[in-house]
């Protein structure tokens, strides 16, 4: 199924049609466009590409205030490219661009805890806000009021 898959550690080139489908299983997921915007904002990125299908089929993004911490704020690749080990190395190679950083974080669901215990990430406690309001990622509108 997957033949070579392209990795790129920048969005230069990429375009919102190559980025559909992403945020599996999210109730209001961000566009393929506001996908972009957020590649294009991250401190580092690196993308998996097949050639072949002319798509983006994971990727891996960080903030940082490119000193001594890194956050890694998303992980994802596409179900029909899962467990190929596009995840593993999207990480591996996040975690070499950022092996000058003293602390890399990143908060996960439990369920996918052994999977970064396996690539050297320790359990630890986080706190977190979520405003699920803003999970699609597009600004509140203007006056501040809520549309259904």
């Amino acid at each position: 199924m997957v033949r070579d898959i392209t990795y790129v550690d920048s969005p230069d080139g990429i375009t919102p049609a190559m980025l559909a489908d992403f945020f599996d299983g999210w109730p209001a997921p961000p566009s393929p466009e506001t996908h972009l915007r957020i590649l294009r904002g991250s401190a580092h990125v690196i993308l998996a590409i097949d050639p072949s299908a002319g798509r983006v089929v994971g990727f891996v993004n960080a903030i940082s205030d490119g000193v001594i911490s890194a956050s890694l704020p998303l992980l994802e690749v596409l179900p029909a490219y899962r467990r190929l080990g596009i995840g593993r190395e999207l990480i591996m190679r996040m975690l070499h661009k950022l092996e000058d950083h003293y602390m890399i974080d990143l908060v996960c669901d439990p369920e996918l805890v052994p999977f970064y215990e396996r690539l050297g990430f320790a359990r630890g406690r986080a706190m977190m806000q979520r405003n699920y309001a803003r999970q699609s990622g597009q600004p509140k509108p203007a006056g501040g009021a809520e549309r259904s």
